[in-house]
This record gives C-alpha cells, structure tokens and sequence, in this order.
C-alpha cells in the first residue's frame, strides 16, 4: 500500500485535520481517557497522518523515552500497513522528531527555548506538535493560553495533548469534557475520549470544530491494537 492509499483510506478522515493544515489554522486537539487506554497510540496515529500528508510533526514525549517513543510509532506504522513501501517509511521518519523531558523538568519556557534553537537553526520546524503526558492536573488556563501564544508566534498549526481522566472525578463541562480539563474545554477545538465499554472500545467525538460528523459520534477502536477502525 502507498502513502496516498494510507491518507485516502485513514479512518481520521473524518476529524478534519487535513483541513486544519492545508488552511494553517491554530487550533489544540485534545485525547484524554483513563491512565494506560491508549492515548498515546491515538496521538501517533493522528501524527502519522499528519507525516504521510507532508507536514513535520514533533512529538514531545514527557517521561519517556525516545527509544520507547520511537518503538511506538513503528509498532503503529506497521499494524496499519504490513508491506508499506522503504519509500513510505523513509517520509515518515524525514517529518517526525522526538523530544523529551523529565517532568520536573517540561515547562512552556523551556520548550520555547528548544523549539526556538530547532527553528532558528533551521533545523526542524514543525508543523504539528504532540505533548504526550501533559500536567494538566498541574497547570490551569493560563499555562495552557500561553501555550497557545506560542504556537502562534512560531507558526505551528496545531497541538495535541493527552491528558489523563480519573474514574472518581465526575466533574464534566457542559459539552461532556472530563475533569481535569472541564473547566479549559473551550480552549480546544477538538475533544476526543476513550470509552472502553464492555467488549467494545470507542473513541467518542466530543468537540470538533472542523470534522464531516457531528459531536457524539463515536469511532470503534481496535482494542487489541488501539487502531482506528473504518467505519
């Protein structure tokens, strides 16, 4: 299979996001589920579109590391396609590069300063950025809008981050985000949250600013992979 048979055939089709980028709108996309459901795979998922569509991702990883981080994106790359081209492979590994930070250590400014060396240097300059492993538990509005500042001053057309729900917090927003990113939920345009449900995994739509569904549309996840599933 060849890379425009991978983007023609991509389940994410229906978030969007090919519009988000050939438009260069800022906009924050956000997975959140339950810790060990899968998030990250979502997020490599989506990263892996982005790549295969020509845009340079950089994932940040925050408390993992790069072998780890890497191991993920192959593991992906080849359950969604077993005889992908060297030439598909090759564009994909062109457009991504890995970041990552101790917790204690990831903060807005010191990713400005890396990010700024990167660009500056013209070394790597993103089109897409994942923060996988973000403390929003930690950090409110104002630490996510200066994020949001920042990827407007560098010109990067959109984040993702992942954040974790807890099983006891019940709290929600109005649109159904979950805590603790239910009172920040208007900051992003799309929400997506794993719903294990008994022998099914769902990925529900809970915000999307530009998708082809409506909010409340689910998309059936693999649960043996984590693999978005056509429809």
């Amino acid at each position: 299979m060849g890379k425009e048979d991978l983007i023609a055939n991509n389940p994410l089709r229906v978030l969007g996001l090919d519009n988000t980028a050939e438009q260069a709108t800022q906009s924050l996309g956000l997975v959140m589920a339950r810790a060990g459901l899968g998030k990250t795979a979502i997020l490599v998922q989506i990263a892996i579109d982005s790549m295969l569509r020509g845009n340079r991702v950089l994932h940040v990883s925050i408390d993992e590391s790069i072998e780890k981080t890497r191991d993920r994106y192959d593991d992906i790359l080849s359950m969604m396609v077993a005889n992908l081209s060297d030439e598909t492979r090759t564009d994909v590994a062109r457009n991504r590069m890995i970041m990552t930070f101790k917790e204690h250590a990831f903060s807005r400014r010191v990713l400005e300063e890396r990010l700024k060396d990167l660009i500056y240097q013209d070394i790597f300059k993103p089109n897409c950025l994942i923060i996988d492993g973000y403390d929003f538990d930690g950090n409110g509005r104002e630490a996510m809008e200066e994020l949001k500042n920042l990827m407007v001053g560098l010109g990067i057309s959109v984040i993702w981050f992942s954040a974790v729900s807890h099983r006891n917090d019940t709290r929600v927003s109005a649109d159904g985000v979950p805590a603790p990113c239910h009172t920040i939920d208007d900051l992003f345009e799309v929400v997506l949250v794993i719903n294990p449900q008994e022998n099914l995994m769902k990925l529900d739509i809970l915000k999307c600013a530009y998708c082809e569904v409506e909010p409340g549309t689910a998309l059936l996840l693999d649960p043996s992979t984590m693999l978005i599933k056509k429809s």
